[in-house]
């Protein structure tokens, strides 16, 4: 099966004023998949979503929905002309108008809009809610509303601007999974922005990280957190400790904690003194004869509590145990490594972007 790119944004430039905001940025979305850009505060991503959508213009590049230009130095498509759909943080629901005439707003004028709009609440999980007002709904139905709004039209696109940041840490898991069982339904192409990685890992097909207004690795989630392209994207994604020690062999590092080897290999010259990137995941508990270590703090996590824990020398590492056995701080056990992805930089590594 052919897989053809829905969006193209090809070295698009956004500034404020003076202010440059994102340089040379390109990246494109197939159809039917769900994108992500995800980073800090301030580091652009809105600004490209909004080009995208029309709402602010580029000073180069281009960007084309479904093979057209839509924006380009000196022409920009009107928002409304580009099919593209819309659910914003805080909703942006009418508060006047009922939860039916709210998804009925942007199909005016369209045959069957009253047939449309109940399916699209039934589809969402809202059926009942058409004569009831935004107010008298939860944030998490309130958002189910702005979904089934902006899906109502059929878009080619749709654009997710911090959807789930309003709503509480179980809501938004299990919001964020039904949004993409409908987007996947319905094989509508979507692109999120967040900076919260869980929303990004949990919706999306390809995630791009960005920092400072470029994009530094566009991946797939198992991709960004076990072969994280740059220093940057290696300690903004996930848990994780740099652990120094110096290259053996091309694909083996010697550490304090032992030699760790893996599936990549490195071109730096042998001795170099490099930083290893150790997952919680990489660091396993261990029997008699393993690395001893002590606890020195925990966080339940259900299924596994996460440990922080020193060594004897003062290294500090993560790990992950099972939680059927439950170490208190202070307590000693054992460790050991078990790192499949031998992920390295070099010290001081100024990072580069993509």
């Amino acid at each position: 099966m052919s897989m053809t790119h829905l969006l193209e944004v090809e070295n698009i430039c956004c500034s404020y004023g003076r202010q440059r905001v994102v340089e040379n940025l390109s990246f494109a979305v197939t159809e039917g998949f769900i994108a992500c850009l995800l980073g800090p505060s301030g580091c652009g991503k809105t600004t490209v979503l909004q080009a995208v959508a029309g709402f602010h213009p580029i000073d180069a590049g281009a960007i084309r929905i479904d093979g057209k230009s839509v924006s380009r130095v000196g022409y920009e498509l009107a928002p409304e002309r580009r099919q593209v759909g819309m659910v914003f943080q805080d909703h942006t629901l009418f508060p006047h108008l009922t939860v039916g005439e709210n998804v009925r707003f942007g199909l005016r004028g369209i045959p069957r809009a009253a047939e449309i709009g109940e399916q699209m609440l039934e589809r969402v999980g809202l059926s009942d809610t058409g004569k009831r007002y935004p107010h008298e709904l939860s944030g998490g139905q309130q958002q189910r509303v702005a979904l089934a709004r902006a899906l109502a039209p059929t878009p080619k696109l749709l654009l997710m601007d911090e959807p789930f940041s309003s709503l509480d840490r179980d809501t938004r898991e299990k919001l964020s999974q039904e949004v993409r069982d409908i987007l996947k339904d319905y094989g509508t192409t979507g692109i999120l922005v967040t900076h919260d990685q869980h929303d990004a890992f949990a919706l999306c097909d390809r995630v791009g990280v960005m920092t400072d207004g470029a994009l530094v690795q566009w991946d797939t989630p198992y991709n960004l957190y076990h072969e994280p392209a740059t220093r940057f994207v290696a300690d903004f994604i996930g848990d994780g400790v740099f652990l120094p020690g110096s290259l053996v062999t091309p694909d083996s590092v010697e550490t304090n904690l032992g030699t760790v080897r893996g599936n990549r290999a490195y071109s730096w010259s042998l001795g170099s003194p490099i930083e290893v990137l150790l997952r919680p995941d990489d660091v396993v508990p261990g029997g008699e004869g393993d690395l001893e270590a002590i606890v020195a703090r925990k966080a339940f996590k259900g299924a596994e509590i996460l440990y922080t824990l020193d060594l004897y020398d003062g290294t500090r590492v993560l790990s992950l145990f099972p939680s059927h056995v439950d170490h208190a701080v202070g307590d000693r056990v054992n460790i050991r490594l078990k790192a499949d992805h031998l992920v390295a930089f070099q010290r001081n590594e100024p990072n580069q972007h993509v």
